[in-house]
C-alpha cells in the first residue's frame, strides 16, 4: 500500500456532509468554493469583478437555513416556528417595515409546522448545509450587482 495519498490519483471526489469520514476546515473550504464559482462567473460569464473581492465581514451574511426567493432576490431566515426572523435583498438587510409588508408577522406560507421544515418549491432555493453557504453569499452579491445595474439604468432613462 502507498505511503501517501494523492488526489491526482482519484477519479472522483465526494463530500461527506455530516463530517463522519473527515473534519473539514470550513473557512478554507468556503473560501475555495466561493472563489471557484466567482472566478467562473467573472471570467466565463462576464459578471462584475467586484465578486472576486470578499472580506471577512462578508461571511457574516452566511448562516444555515437561508432561503432565496429566486424571483425577487430576497433571502429569508426562518425562526423555529416558521416566522421570518430577518430578510435581505441581496446582502442588504430589509428594514422591519419592509419585512412586515413582504412576509407579514405570521408563519411563512411555505413552512410546514408539522415537520418544522420549509417545503421545497421551484420559487425558492434553500441553503441548508455548509457546502451551500458560499453559494448563498455569491448569489446575494450577484443580486446586489444586478440591483446596482438596474438602478443605474433606471436613473439614466
Amino acid at each position: 500500500m502507498a505511503q501517501h495519498f494523492s488526489l491526482a490519483a482519484c477519479d472522483v471526489v465526494g463530500f461527506d456532509l455530516d463530517h463522519t469520514l473527515c473534519r473539514y476546515n470550513l473557512p478554507e473550504s468556503a473560501l475555495l468554493i466561493y472563489n471557484s464559482f466567482a472566478q467562473f462567473l467573472v471570467k466565463e460569464k462576464g459578471y462584475d469583478k467586484e465578486l472576486l473581492t470578499v472580506t471577512p465581514e462578508d461571511w457574516d451574511f452566511c448562516c444555515k437555513g437561508l432561503a432565496l426567493d429566486l424571483e425577487d432576490g430576497n433571502f429569508i431566515k426562518l425562526a423555529d416556528n416558521g416566522t421570518v426572523l430577518r430578510a435581505s435583498h441581496g446582502t442588504k438587510m430589509m428594514p422591519p417595515e419592509a419585512l412586515a409588508a413582504a412576509y407579514g408577522r405570521k408563519e411563512w406560507k411555505h413552512f410546514m409546522s408539522d415537520t418544522g421544515m420549509a417545503c421545497r418549491s421551484g420559487k425558492y432555493y434553500f441553503y441548508d448545509n455548509y457546502f451551500d453557504l458560499p453559494g448563498a453569499l455569491l448569489c446575494a452579491r450577484v443580486v446586489d450587482s444586478l440591483t446596482k445595474v438596474i438602478s443605474i439604468e433606471h436613473f439614466i432613462m
